[in-house]
């Protein structure tokens, strides 16, 4: 779930026909891996918020209580733990010893959402709940929900989207051209907060208008997944830039957009997004 881009070298393509095809075969891949992404938000959605999907975070047999939240405790710690490593400079670094560098970034979208799928499948609800709201208030919870789901996607294209989730890097392969990873300009939402997405994903998963007790800890335990995954980004953040992320650090919020005093001038280009 967090902002990660591969600032590797992804050199070019070679020549002849068996390049060709390795290029056809790395783009396609990558198209892959998107694709998949693409469905697993877009289920997501309808999981977290119990719409049009098969299964939603509230479907299932009701089952023992503690056994569900060992497992959707489990499943849960199983993201955040493939998340966190594959998204470490060390870990790209190993990985690219026997993988061309140019599909790093896709592999790591489609593991993601492969872990994502798993949750959908396995999750086990839990009954009961802190509250219920209908009529007119429970449209401002959806209202809430939209928000926070246009802030996640409209978040990765001021980074810049096709990056973010490997295209660019399996497209530059294909077309033989040597990659450039992309400058994160301070603009939009990353002027308000360092981390956008983050923020559009919480609030997504805590405005419903139904939160039962299964919801709440879907919600608890990737909130609680966001603020450890941030602590680790932002110490790659700063290693890779250092005293430019130190200052966009001082003068803008991790995730609460609330301006902080004496802001200062902030750097037209502080970082990029890692992991």
């Amino acid at each position: 779930m967090t902002a990660t881009t591969s600032s590797t070298d992804h050199g070019s393509a070679g020549s002849g026909s068996s390049s060709l095809f390795g290029r056809a075969l790395v783009l396609g891949f990558g198209l892959f891996a998107y694709a998949v992404f693409f469905g697993t938000f877009l289920y997501m959605i309808g999981f977290v918020g119990g719409w049009v999907v098969p299964k939603g975070i509230d479907d299932g047999a009701s089952g023992s209580l503690w056994l569900a939240i060992a497992v959707n405790t489990a499943l849960v710690a199983l993201f955040g733990l493939q998340h966190e490593v594959m998204a470490r400079p060390g870990f790209k670094a190993f990985i690219t010893r026997f993988i061309p560098k140019a599909i790093e970034r896709s592999t790591f979208v489609l593991l993601t959402s492969l872990v994502l799928l798993l949750i959908f499948w396995q999750w086990r609800p839990i009954g009961g709940g802190l509250w219920n709201v209908a009529g007119p208030a429970a449209w401002g919870f959806h209202t809430l929900t939209a928000i926070g789901w246009l802030m996640v996607l409209g978040s990765t294209f001021i980074i810049n989207h096709f990056d973010l989730f490997g295209l660019r890097q399996v497209a530059s392969y294909a077309a033989g051209k040597e990659y450039t990873a992309v400058g994160f300009k301070l603009r939009w939402m990353y002027k308000l907060c360092r981390h956008p997405i983050m923020l559009g994903f919480i609030i997504a998963f805590w405005a419903t208008p139904v939160m039962t007790h299964g919801h709440l800890l879907f919600a608890g335990l990737f909130t609680l997944q966001i603020l450890i995954g941030v602590r680790f980004e932002e110490k790659d953040l700063i290693e890779a830039h250092g005293d430019d992320y130190l200052e966009y650090k001082k003068q803008v919020r991790g995730i609460v957009p609330l301006p902080k005093k004496n802001p200062g001038v902030i750097a037209p280009a502080a970082a990029e997004p890692l992991a």
